[in-house]
C-alpha cells in the first residue's frame, strides 16, 4: 500500500513504439540543430559583460524611468552608451558603456550618477560592474574550454561504462542540445555570461544523468532477452523507463519555474535556460539517443543471438 506512488505519467503497461517516429526525431533535430549553428554566426549571442567587457551600472529611479531624458543626459555628459534598458520593474534601468583598460571605472560611474540624476531626480546607482578587455577574453576562452572539456569526460565515461556505440550516440545528442541551447539564447537575447556557462554545463550533467537511466536498462534488457531485435528492445526499454523520466523532469522543472518568474535579474536567465535545457534533454534521451543507438548498434550489440531462458521482470 505505502509502496505504490500516488502519482503516475503512464500505466506500467505503456508500449508506445518511440522507435516508429525515429526519422522524424532525428530530422527535426538536424534541422533545429543547423538553424541555431546559422543563429549562432548571425546576429550572434548577446554577450554579457563578463565577455564583452565594459560597465554596467544600474539604477533605481523614484518613478517610472524615462528612457529617452537618461540617453539624453549620458550623451549630454559625453558618455556613450551600447544600451539603456529597463530590467525588473519599470523604475530599475540597466546601463552599460564600452571600457578598455585605461578607463577609470570611478570617474564613469560618477558621471552615470550625475546624468542619471539630472535626467530623473532622485534617481540612486544600486550597482556598478566592470570587466576589462583582456579579462573579458580570457573568461570567454576558460568558458569554451570547460564545455570542451566536460563533453570529452562524458564521452570517456560512458564509453568506460558502456560499449562504444552507447558513448559516441549520447554525445552526438548532448552536442544538439547544446546547439539547440545557444539557438534559444539568441532567440531570446539572454546574455552570454559565465551564469549561462554554469547553466550549459548543468543542463549537460542533467541529460547526461537522463541518458545514462535509459541506457542502463537497454543494458539490463540486452542480457535479459537476448533475441529480440534491438528496435523493439528500444521501446521497450524507454517504456519501462517513462516514468522515472517524467518524474524527474517534472520535478526539476517545477523547481526552477520559480526561479524564472520571481528571481529577478541575476536569475532569471540562467532559470529560463534550465527549463529549456530540461525539455530538450529529456525528449532527446528519447527521441535522439535511442535512435541513434539503434542506427550505430542494430549489427553489433546483436551478433549474439543464441536462445536464452528470458527472466521474469
Amino acid at each position: 500500500m505505502f509502496g505504490r506512488p500516488l502519482l503516475r505519467f503512464v500505466r506500467n503497461d505503456t508500449h508506445i513504439n518511440f522507435m516508429r517516429g525515429r526519422f522524424v526525431g532525428l530530422a527535426t533535430s538536424a534541422v533545429l540543430s543547423l538553424a541555431s549553428l546559422i543563429l549562432f554566426f548571425h546576429p550572434g549571442l548577446t554577450l554579457g559583460l563578463d565577455f564583452r567587457g565594459g560597465i554596467v551600472v544600474e539604477a533605481k529611479t523614484s518613478g517610472p524611468a524615462d528612457f529617452g531624458k537618461i540617453r539624453s543626459a549620458l550623451a549630454a555628459h559625453n558618455l556613450k552608451a551600447e544600451g539603456v534598458q529597463a530590467f525588473g520593474g519599470p523604475d530599475d534601468v540597466l546601463i552599460r558603456l564600452d571600457a578598455d583598460e585605461t578607463t577609470n571605472t570611478n570617474a564613469v560611474v560618477d558621471e552615470v550618477r550625475h546624468a542619471v540624476a539630472e535626467a530623473q531626480p532622485g534617481a540612486t546607482i544600486v550597482r556598478a560592474d566592470a570587466v576589462g578587455a583582456s579579462v573579458s577574453a580570457e573568461l570567454l576562452r576558460n568558458g569554451l574550454l570547460a564545455l570542451g572539456i566536460s563533453l570529452l569526460m562524458i564521452l570517456a565515461y560512458i564509453w568506460f561504462r558502456f560499449e562504444w556505440e552507447f558513448a559516441l550516440s549520447a554525445v552526438i545528442t548532448l552536442v544538439l542540445d547544446l546547439t539547440k541551447t545557444v539557438g534559444f539564447l539568441v532567440l531570446t537575447h539572454i546574455e552570454f555570461d559565465l551564469v549561462m556557462v554554469a547553466a550549459i554545463l548543468t543542463i549537460l550533467g542533467y541529460s547526461t544523468n537522463d541518458k545514462v537511466v535509459v541506457y542502463d536498462r537497454v543494458r539490463e534488457n540486452l542480457r535479459r532477452y537476448r533475441t529480440m531485435p534491438l528496435r523493439e528492445l528500444l521501446d521497450l526499454s524507454i517504456n519501462e523507463t517513462l516514468n522515472r523520466t517524467l518524474g524527474t523532469s517534472c520535478t526539476v522543472f517545477l523547481a526552477a519555474l520559480p526561479l524564472a518568474i520571481f528571481g529577478g535579474a541575476s536569475l532569471s536567465g540562467f532559470a529560463w535556460v534550465m527549463l529549456f535545457g530540461i525539455v530538450v534533454g529529456t525528449s532527446s534521451s528519447i527521441f535522439i539517443a535511442a535512435p541513434l543507438l539503434l542506427l550505430m548498434g542494430e549489427k553489433r550489440l546483436r551478433k549474439d543471438t543464441r536462445p536464452a531462458v528470458q527472466q521474469e521482470v
